[in-house]
């Protein structure tokens, strides 16, 4: 169990450091750093379902498509959904929405407790609800400071949930399905890298600067090794504890946000965030107390 929580917690820090590289690798857009994590993270997907064994996840999938046409387009949607994530999370640090991002993953789990009400019917305890309502209260606040509640945090709350249905529904691996989402992506990748943006193209820019030519592979190498840790972590640990640590994310998203791109944090902002923050906090809390009661009962290793 160590060596998921490390996993874990590892995974959790490349990704906040991925957070800060796409600031490095100037001249590039958003959208090209976001094409070079495809078109390297593809390969480095291969190897990874190759360590785990994982082909025969992909072969289900494949013959399932020769049987169910309409599988196409629920794979391209997912492909879709998860691209703009990830499209985002490179995005923002380049034009100074880090900290709104960030806010989009703190509310995630509070917008996901609502998706089980609302779609699977699932109960709320006391606690959840108490989050809910707190983190309605930080979202009013922010609306009455700013007159505006930011496109880019509603499209990290309010995108993923569609995403994570639409892969419950699919009842397929969540390799198998990364495989494919990934593949799909691959021919946007390539068309971006190709077209020239101010004047040159992806490729060309690793000869107008040739510290890219170590940049773009180490950018593809943190990507790789954190969504690794996060496939890793998420097979050797239990459900409760996993959810939990993906909780340790947001929080670094933040700091980057504060102490690194310098973006700026409002002293009435504060009021938004704190409400918010206590809802993850009893989120966690309720999720940690209820993994170490089940743990107690004997617990049960992710598969």
């Amino acid at each position: 169990m160590r060596t998921g929580v490390a996993l874990s917690v590892m995974s959790s820090c490349l990704f906040a450091l991925l957070f800060f590289y796409t600031t490095v690798l100037h001249p590039m857009s958003g959208l090209q750093v976001f094409a070079w994590r495809i078109a390297l993270g593809l390969p480095a997907l291969a190897l990874i379902i190759t360590r785990a064994r994982g082909w025969g996840q992909v072969n289900a999938i494949v013959q399932r498509l020769r049987r169910e046409p309409r599988l196409w387009l629920l794979l391209l949607a997912s492909a879709v959904l998860v691209g703009v994530q990830l499209w985002l999370f490179v995005w923002a640090p380049l034009h100074q929405r880090a900290l709104d991002v960030s806010m989009g993953y703190f509310l995630l789990p509070i917008s996901m407790v609502l998706v089980g009400r609302v779609v699977y019917k699932e109960r709320l305890s006391r606690l959840q609800n108490l989050a809910v309502w707190l983190a309605v209260i930080g979202v009013v606040h922010e609306l009455g400071r700013t007159g505006a509640f930011s496109w880019v945090t509603a499209l990290v709350m309010l995108g993923y949930p569609p995403y994570f249905i639409l892969r419950r529904e699919l009842h397929e691996s969540s390799l198998g399905l990364l495989w494919f989402d990934m593949l799909f992506l691959m021919p946007i990748a390539l068309l971006v890298l190709m077209l020239p943006e101010n004047g040159m193209t992806a490729f060309e820019q690793l000869f107008a600067y040739p510290r890219l030519f170590l940049l773009v592979p180490l950018l593809g190498l943190i990507s790789s090794v954190a969504l690794a840790g996060y496939l890793s972590a998420g097979r050797l640990l239990p459900f409760g504890l996993f959810g939990m640590l993906g909780y340790v994310e947001p929080i670094m998203l933040f700091w980057v946000s504060v102490l690194l791109l310098n973006e700026p944090v409002p002293a009435a902002a504060l009021f938004t965030y704190t409400p918010i923050w206590l809802a993850v906090v009893l989120i966690a809390g309720e999720g940690g107390y209820k993994w170490l009661r089940d743990s107690r009962k004997g617990p049960k290793v992710r598969q």
